[in-house]
């Protein structure tokens, strides 16, 4: 740090007297013609567990970065035409105000917003509108058991996965730390893209193989897979309510969010109008 500071001096003092002094209570390291950088930039690039080394050299470059953009900027201001200026500064004050604008009904928004959402109220939405939830993918409901290729209790667990009744589910859960992976909760639906990647030895399987209510073992170097196919759904099918509620939940919230930004720049303007701070001049 001791490095920093003292580079901090060096260019204090290489100022000339005739130099516009910022007017600021802050304290400066370096100046192009009327725009300065202070210290406060400058500390926050570093931190305690740097080197003196590394801390010199990241301020360094980074003075020098800044200065180099201060000159262009400063360059292009006398050598662009005084239109083009023109638009940049509308452009600037036009993106400055579309964030101060979309921040204050953000504001409004995150406060006034009601985000709880009835079952009720999902259901009908996807009854409303269920020729717009066609699947993309293929879907699956599975179960699966990857296991080494010497487990001892193979039939065993062929026959618990299969049948999978409430005593079978226990003995299951019991036994999963013998299993390499496992999934038990078949009736969520999952991409089938993403069970083949959980299981490659699949992608090497018959198609018939992954249909719905089938039972399959498959092997390969990795060990012995059990998988038990419940349901399988395919692309352009109706995508059941189950997998597509996160989707209507986010319809269904944005579409409060406009209607309250809509109702906020009504009344914003009706209020204006009322109080006298908005009005429109006739220039005919």
């Amino acid at each position: 740090m001791r490095n920093i500071f003292l580079l901090f001096s060096l260019l204090t003092l290489t100022w000339s007297c005739d130099f516009l002094k910022p007017e600021t209570n802050k304290i400066p390291v370096a100046r192009v013609n009327d725009s300065y950088l202070y210290e406060d930039d400058i500390l926050k690039l570093v931190s305690e567990n740097m080197s003196e080394e590394d801390s010199t050299l990241i301020v360094s470059n980074y003075i020098n970065r800044w200065a180099t953009q201060q000159l262009l900027i400063d360059q292009a201001k006398i050598n662009l035409p005084e239109t083009q200026l023109e638009n940049y500064d509308k452009l600037v004050l036009e993106y400055k105000n579309d964030l101060l604008s979309e921040a204050y009904k953000n504001a409004i928004v995150s406060r006034q917003l009601d985000s709880t959402i009835s079952e009720l109220e999902l259901e009908r939405y996807y009854e409303e509108h269920k020729d717009n939830f066609r699947l993309n993918d293929e879907l699956m409901k599975i179960r699966y058991i990857h296991i080494d290729e010497n487990y001892s209790n193979l039939n065993q667990a062929r026959t618990i996965l299969g049948r999978f009744d409430s005593k079978d589910k226990k003995m299951l859960d019991s036994l999963s730390l013998q299993f390499k992976a496992f999934n038990f909760n078949d009736s969520t639906w999952v991409k089938k893209q993403v069970v083949l990647q959980a299981l490659p030895a699949l992608q090497k399987a018959a198609p018939d193989l992954l249909k719905k209510s089938n039972f399959a073992q498959i092997q390969d170097s990795l060990g012995v897979y059990l998988v038990k196919i419940e349901d399988v759904l395919k692309t352009n099918d109706l995508a059941p309510l189950s997998y597509v509620r996160p989707t209507i939940r986010e319809i269904i919230l944005n579409k409060r969010k406009l209607e309250l930004i809509r109702k906020l720049e009504k009344d914003i303007t009706k209020d204006a109008v009322k109080n006298n701070k908005y009005e429109i001049y006739n220039t005919q």
